[in-house]
């Protein structure tokens, strides 16, 4: 939901599904820019940056990849140091691949 990018670190990015007008005053009233298409239904559709939205796929994405790694989705590991060094190595392997 959250992805941050060099000119402008506090932009919230999140699915088409949550571009209802709370929503979108909450993240505004965060101080944050919301990224996010609006349905093609809307009276009065926004512009939002198309390069940062199509970015969320790849979150998504190494999110799936991680999941596959049953030591982090069912946290086998009980002491956080742990828990953070087995998903640095995760994504260290996933950065490999």
């Amino acid at each position: 939901m959250y992805a941050p990018s060099r000119s402008n670190p506090r932009q919230s990015e999140h699915a088409r599904a949550y571009e209802g007008n709370e929503t979108r005053q909450l993240v505004l009233a965060l101080e944050m820019v919301p990224v996010v298409p609006p349905k093609c239904n809307r009276v009065d559709p926004w512009n939002y940056d198309r390069a940062l939205y199509k970015k969320r796929n790849e979150i998504e994405r190494l999110f799936r990849r991680l999941k596959d790694y049953r030591r982090i989705f069912s946290r086998f590991e009980k002491l956080d140091c742990l828990f953070l060094a087995f998903l640095c190595f995760a994504l260290i392997v996933e950065a490999l691949r």
